[in-house]
């Protein structure tokens, strides 16, 4: 494999909407998250109302980078090896002694289970009406430089792709407030309600393009054979397409996306399509003031009540990219990437933490791309996370 990657060489640009292209106001909207299923759950539900009251202390328990543990009802941060790091029952964090009982230093039995279909709704509640009611408090609108760099793609000859789980009138309300009333110039083909990442890895029976009216799906499709606005759909026939619009046999397609779940692993591993991760936490770590970034274990510490933002670490949870793990009793701690770190380097081309961030390079710009002929830092750009610059200075010296 090449060591650079470049937009240039692509025939196709693919691009997830939620957190990519669109990128929400996170103060305002992750509140919204969270009391659209509080309330949910108390009035429908019968829950306590003390969920609807949220602390600083229960917004450093949110983190990215967690699994779920059905069975037992335990939040998990893995190491990339699959060894549970840190693990809490609910919300209470364990005891060094109960995670040694419970998981010791075995491999999650569940680890790298990539694949499986993420539960969705949309429409009902509080979140989806209250973001159609005022888009503005929630978004906030692509800068000029990402309006730019589209029509730069498009004049260059590159087929635009848009692929979205949300439905076609969420997916049209975001893009007039985010790009404009001509937002639909700039995409061959969009793709709603995708369904991902069963959109990519549901083979061999891959479910069908469906057309819109009025934003109301329609008879399936046996294929795909022109570009347009569809729903559902799958990689495959999607792919067949694409080889017609570009007369080639293999047309080289990069996809951009912020979830590993539903956009970076399947795009890569059943697709093979190159891949761009928006990864905030790029940014996060960056933003870090230095008398914060050392040591591990302070970081994403509270000032008074203030809440940390939401793409920095947290104290529970410590940092996404590494932790620490005790090997044996007088001896110093060890520092392990996370599960979460080796699956960007895995699957991803490149991370970038946002696409602002790239669009006004050159389109023949060569990034340096991961692989394992590169260390483990070389795909980030522009600059690799503070941590695990500390580490690779702390390992080289």
């Amino acid at each position: 494999m090449a060591q650079h990657f470049s937009l240039a060489s692509c025939d196709v640009v693919g691009f997830d909407l939620d957190h990519t292209l669109c990128r929400y106001n996170l103060p305002e909207s992750a509140p919204l998250i969270y009391n659209s299923f509080a309330q949910f759950l108390v009035k429908e539900k019968g829950y306590g109302k003390e969920l609807l009251t949220v602390t600083p202390e229960d917004w450093d328990f949110c983190c990215k980078g967690l699994a779920l543990d059905l069975e037992d009802g335990n939040f998990i941060k893995l190491a990339d090896n699959g060894t549970v790091l840190r693990a809490s029952h609910g919300t209470k964090m364990m005891a060094p002694e109960e995670l040694a009982e419970e998981y010791g230093r075995k491999k999650w039995k569940y680890f790298m289970s990539d694949t499986g279909m993420a539960c969705r709704s949309e429409n009902c509640g509080m979140y989806f009406p209250e973001i159609k009611r005022d888009p503005g408090r929630y978004l906030h609108r692509c800068p000029e430089s990402v309006k730019k760099w589209l029509r730069q793609l498009k004049n260059a000859g590159k087929i635009l792709l848009l692929i979205t789980s949300s439905h076609s009138d969420y997916c049209r309300l975001l893009c007039k407030h985010i790009l404009g009333n001509d937002f639909a110039d700039l995409f061959d083909i969009v793709i709603t309600n995708a369904l991902k990442p069963g959109f990519f890895s549901h083979l061999p029976s891959q479910r069908p393009f469906r057309t819109l009216e009025n934003d109301e799906e329609q008879e399936p499709l046996p294929s795909l054979d022109k570009p347009g606005w569809y729903s559902q759909g799958n990689a495959v026939h999607l792919y067949e397409l694409l080889k017609k619009m570009t007369g080639k046999p293999e047309p080289k397609v990069v996809y951009f996306g912020d979830s590993m779940h539903s956009d970076i692993y399947p795009a890569r591993h059943y697709s093979n399509w190159e891949t761009v991760l928006i990864l905030e936490e790029l940014k996060g770590e960056r933003d870090v003031k230095p008398e914060e970034s050392e040591p591990l274990e302070k970081r994403g510490k509270y000032e008074g009540q203030k809440t940390k933002p939401l793409n920095s670490s947290s104290k529970k949870w410590g940092s996404f990219f590494i932790d620490s793990v005790s090997r044996l009793e007088n001896t110093e701690d060890s520092l392990v990437y996370t599960w979460s770190c080796k699956r960007i380097s895995t699957y991803s081309t490149i991370a970038i933490p946002s696409i602002e961030a790239i669009a006004e390079l050159p389109l023949d710009y060569k990034f340096t791309r991961f692989s394992s002929n590169n260390s483990k830092m070389a795909g980030y750009y522009p600059n690799p996370p503070l941590v695990l610059s500390n580490v690779e200075t702390r390992t080289t010296k």
